[in-house]
């Protein structure tokens, strides 16, 4: 199910084998269930990057990857869908963006755009006000609304800075780098620095300050 650089030569090997150590692809869906799911907002926010980036033929590849049609915003749709529909999405944009990295961050960035967007999001944004530090600490528990699994939580280090601890989260560091520094941009904070570490498969936590 990984999706890597083009067979052929020694690089593309390595790249391939670097991508697939990072992703994992296989292995987050194995330890999904069906009541883990995400809402329609991302999926659609995958099509829309993707369509804006290289087309709405490469959009709608996206969406077939997912084996998805008719997506509503806020319903919940297993994980196992999001997941290879994503993997197809970098897989697209990573030679615009530069690496897999790149595409994951900013699909990332765009998850939160549609989030705060959202009747959830608006709520978020009003609770949070122009504090960054009450941004976070809401977040941890804004999950809930956006996805139905895992755990997060957070932990201060300084006036401007934390660490955002996630458990049996599906998505890898990339990603969610991208979803809390435009989380934090969107609140005013200003030369936002978000550093994730993968823990285990599951399991990461990100360095963050501003």
């Amino acid at each position: 199910m990984d999706r890597g650089p083009v067979e052929g030569s020694s690089k593309a090997a390595a790249g391939r084998a670097e991508q697939s150590a990072a992703w994992h692809l296989t292995e987050r869906c194995l330890a999904a269930t069906p009541e883990d799911g995400a809402r329609g907002m991302f999926f659609l926010g995958v099509v829309k990057v993707v369509g804006f980036l290289q087309g709405e033929e490469a959009g709608a590849t996206c969406l077939a990857a997912s084996g998805l049609k008719d997506l509503s915003a806020a319903d919940l749709y297993p994980v196992t869908h999001f997941l290879p529909m994503v993997a197809e999405a970098t897989w697209l944009l990573r030679p615009q963006l530069g690496d897999w990295a790149q595409a994951l961050r900013y699909i990332g960035t765009q998850a939160t755009v549609d989030f705060l967007s959202s009747m959830f999001g608006r709520e978020l944004m009003q609770a949070a006000g122009r504090n960054p530090w009450r941004m976070l600490q809401h977040m941890a528990e804004g999950y809930r609304a956006a996805v139905s699994y895992g755990e997060r939580s957070v932990l201060w280090t300084g006036d401007h800075s934390a660490r955002f601890v996630m458990r049996r989260d599906f998505m890898p560091t990339p990603y969610h780098e991208g979803v809390l520094q435009a989380a934090l941009e969107a609140v005013g904070a200003q030369d936002v620095q978000v550093h994730g570490r993968q823990l285990s498969l599951l399991d990461t936590e990100y360095d963050v300050s501003w």
